[in-house]
């Protein structure tokens, strides 16, 4: 813990140093002459650039209430230590790759995982094919929780594995209710690998698939990742209304094919809203 310049020169004239309060009781008094600490100030900018995905440093200076050139140093040194990631822009920041990682670690570790496992372990039994919670990690879809179905011809994926974010259904449906600055810049300056016959890999392409999945509400990956597979998956979203999470299901398709994965929207979105409360 830092001291302020204050409390060195009370200590010059008090030799008895006064110990400091509780955390708790400093955090409950905000707003009074209580000094904060640098690890405090960051924690505070951390935590604000979580719950609100991409902010502008006026905007954050603000809300903080950090003079414009602390909150910028401060950004600078969680830019460089990779807890937040500079926006193309050079105007705004967002989560970065470490910080995003500690979300994960923390979704995985959450007491609350067994009930969202349940809501899965219910919706296969509904559909009777593989189902999947996944999360945004980085360029790649991330399984968060998976649960396979009985059938003996299925695609084994552990939880915690990765999927293409350009080839999957519930990747498509990242990519497509990103703002659209990001997404902009993503299909610009991505290089998205043709993994069968059917893998969107232009940008074109790939902008009007995603203009599609936004009237729909849903997304749909047809032998797109895999040959002889099909995905189906919707979106779960925060109070902010952006995509968190995605519940999707896949198969092969000498089981289930478009129409099929169609007629399980229902069940998918079902289940999509019984996990949210689970994981935001």
């Amino acid at each position: 813990m830092l001291l302020s310049r204050t409390h060195k020169v009370m200590s010059i004239h008090k030799p008895a140093a006064r110990p400091m309060p509780p955390a708790t009781n400093r955090s409950e008094t905000a707003g009074s002459d209580e000094p904060i600490s640098v690890s405090e100030r960051a924690l505070s900018v951390l935590d604000f650039v979580a719950h609100n995905g991409r902010v502008g440093l006026m905007d954050l200076a603000s809300a903080l209430q950090l003079p414009k050139a602390t909150a910028s140093r401060m950004c600078s040194n969680l830019e460089t230590q990779q807890w937040l990631s500079r926006d193309v822009s050079d105007r705004s920041f967002s989560p970065g790759p470490r910080l995003l990682k500690l979300a994960l670690a923390t979704l995985e570790t959450d007491p609350r995982r067994a009930l969202r496992h349940e809501v899965l372990a219910e919706l296969v039994n509904e559909i009777d094919e593989t189902c999947n919670l996944t999360v945004l990690d980085g360029l790649k879809v991330r399984y968060l929780d998976r649960v396979e179905t009985h059938w003996p011809l299925r695609t084994q994926l552990e939880a915690g594995s990765h999927v293409p974010l350009h080839a999957t259904a519930s990747g498509k449906l990242y990519i497509a209710l990103m703002s659209p600055e990001k997404r902009a810049t993503l299909l610009q300056h991505s290089n998205f690998p043709k993994l069968t016959p059917f893998t969107l890999t232009e940008a074109a392409e790939m902008e009007k698939a995603c203009e599609q999945i936004r009237r729909d509400g849903y997304s749909a990956d047809v032998e797109e990742f895999m040959v002889g597979l099909i995905g189906m998956a919707v979106p779960i979203l925060d109070a902010k209304g952006e995509c968190r999470a995605t519940m999707a299901l896949h198969a092969p398709t000498a089981r289930m094919n478009l129409q099929a994965a169609t007629a399980a929207l229902p069940a998918l979105r079902r289940a999509a809203e019984r996990v949210k409360p689970l994981l935001f």
